[in-house]
């Protein structure tokens, strides 16, 4: 069985079941604690009166706010990661995965609004972790562009043009899910196809 690597703190990975789970509670409550007072109003007694845990159990796994809140920016990443995957499987072109994509995006972003204001403030609190966020999802679109250009699907135009679609792309994404996720609530297939238009008319070979 594959392991993921653990959110906690270095050397403070939990070593069973019950660990994990007690971590997931642990991350979980970072996530509505942080994204409804924001870091600098959060504590840890709040997570850990959200998680339901002792205060000693917080340092079992994490050295401070800071820690668990850049494990939340990386267990976020993975989550959107992982929400997205299963849902771009079999997508006919590439175009078409994008399209997938960001519908399966905006149904994460209804359930998890306060995303947003974790990645922001990761900007200031976290900022490897930010910049790590944001390249590494524009990595993942650019894999899938240079996968569709070896297929015909799209114009090679190299590879800054592919680096420069990729975060366009994601930019894209982040601010059609502020707008219907967060802002306001629109079918996500509706609003993903009408983005997914503007790519087809300009990406496709």
């Amino acid at each position: 069985m594959v392991r993921t690597i653990s959110q906690a703190s270095k050397g403070k990975a939990p070593r069973t079941a019950r660990g994990e789970k007690t971590l997931r509670k642990i991350l979980d409550a970072a996530l509505l604690e942080f994204g409804q007072r924001g870091f600098h109003d959060s504590s840890i007694v709040g997570i850990t009166g959200r998680a339901k845990v002792a205060l000693g159990t917080f340092y079992t796994y994490f050295d401070s706010k800071e820690a668990v809140f850049a494990a939340l920016v990386r267990d976020m990443s993975r989550q959107v990661r992982d929400h997205v995957a299963p849902d771009i499987e079999g997508a006919p072109d590439e175009i078409d995965r994008e399209r997938r994509a960001l519908a399966s995006y905006l149904r994460f972003v209804f359930d998890h609004k306060e995303v947003y204001r974790i990645i922001d403030e990761a900007e200031f609190v976290d900022p490897a972790g930010f910049r790590t966020h944001y390249e590494t999802a524009a990595a993942r679109i650019a894999t899938r562009l240079e996968e569709a250009v070896a297929k015909g699907q799209m114009r090679d135009d190299g590879p800054l043009a592919t680096e420069v679609r990729a975060w366009a792309i994601m930019g894209m994404n982040v601010f059609l899910g502020l707008r219907f996720g967060v802002w306001g609530r629109q079918d996500p297939e509706l609003v993903a196809a009408h983005g997914n238009e503007m790519l087809r008319r300009g990406l496709e070979r």
